[in-house]
């Protein structure tokens, strides 16, 4: 129940109940690391107006309504990794892809009153209907994916180069025309494009929702200098940047040292366009933004092509010794999950 009183959950479930309340950024007092009050126009309004819908039609409690949603959007996006790597690496490796995104490091949150599990869901479907050449609805999820999040800007360039450079091929134009790639252009970018204007038209500066980001919550992409600076400090035992939390920050390090072997296997395995181009967008946008940086392995949920190669090679072993290993990640991250949530309190 810690989440339904703290950190990302509490302020989903303020505008599950309340609504927005767009007021005019209020400085505050100088001196602190923040400048502004903090506004729940910051928290996108999808995952909260499902919230609130399930709790009207099932008359299940808020908190009750936003773990249920959570739960589901999980599985449907387990289903949507399901999707994407078995078609290309075979059925097998689906069904471990889809595992592994259930026990790595920050999988706790997938349960969790958050929007992990929801824009996973919909990042997934979203790439695997470019895939197949499903344009319209590959431009409506995307187009869903920029109300539920702002880093639904990776999702939204990804889906919207590879319409494009369909268009402008000629083989892509043979098979799949040009309107269907030139509909998801033109509906990826709207739902982002449309919740930034509103909050920006309602406060009174078209620019308000990134000030309140950046002066509310100290969140901004500042080209990866705070991600250099934590590095530099975990490098040599210091604890001296922003936000900091030693064990989940030495996890966040791991992970960071991982990103480019499992880069280069993903790339190795040759996924398409769409894949290739959400997967370095979303992991530039992670390691080139001041953020909390324990947060890193929630953060790069979204990444989920890059358990393809993975994936692909734990398809080569044997039931009982997959059987051994998930059960093994599965208490680790049951563990993780319990301590930085639970114990530490990070959101």
């Amino acid at each position: 129940m810690g989440l339904r009183s703290s950190w990302d959950g509490w302020w989903y479930l303020q505008v599950a109940q309340n609504g927005y309340d767009p007021k005019p950024l209020k400085p505050l007092p100088p001196g602190s690391l923040f400048t502004v009050k903090q506004n729940s126009v910051a928290f996108f309004p999808l995952y909260p107006g499902l919230i609130r819908s399930v709790s009207e039609v099932t008359g299940l409690g808020l908190y009750g309504s936003a773990i249920l949603v959570s739960v589901l959007a999980s599985l449907v996006a387990a289903a949507g990794i399901y999707a994407v790597i078995s078609t290309l690496a075979g059925v097998r490796a689906g069904v471990i892809a889809a595992g592994l995104w259930a026990v790595v490091p920050g999988a706790g949150v997938e349960w969790a009153v958050y929007s992990e599990s929801l824009f996973v869901a919909i990042a997934a479907w979203t790439c695997y209907c470019v895939m197949k050449g499903r344009w319209v609805p590959a431009g409506l999820l995307a187009f869903l994916a920029g109300l539920s999040r702002p880093t639904s800007a990776a999702l939204i360039g990804a889906v919207s180069l590879a319409a494009l450079v369909t268009v402008l091929r000629r083989d892509g134009r043979r098979e799949h025309g040009v309107a269907g790639p030139v509909y998801a252009m033109i509906a990826a970018p709207l739902g982002l494009l449309t919740y930034v204007l509103w909050v920006g038209l309602s406060m009174g500066d078209l620019t308000a929702y990134f000030t309140l980001q950046r002066e509310g919550w100290a969140h901004y992409f500042d080209g990866g200098a705070y991600t250099l600076d934590v590095l530099r400090n975990i490098a040599v035992g210091h604890i001296d940047y922003l936000f900091a939390f030693s064990t989940p920050d030495l996890l966040g390090v791991q992970l960071v040292i991982a990103l480019p072997f499992l880069i280069a296997l993903m790339l190795r395995r040759k996924p398409p366009l769409v894949l290739v181009a959400y997967t370095l967008a979303g992991i530039v946008t992670v390691l080139g933004t001041q953020q909390m940086f324990g947060n890193t392995s929630r953060y790069l949920l979204p990444a989920f092509p890059l358990l393809l190669a993975p994936a692909a090679a734990l398809s080569r072993l044997k039931w009982p010794s997959l059987t051994v290993f998930f059960t093994s990640a599965a208490v680790a991250s049951g563990w993780y999950a319990h301590y930085v949530i639970f114990e530490l309190g990070i959101p």
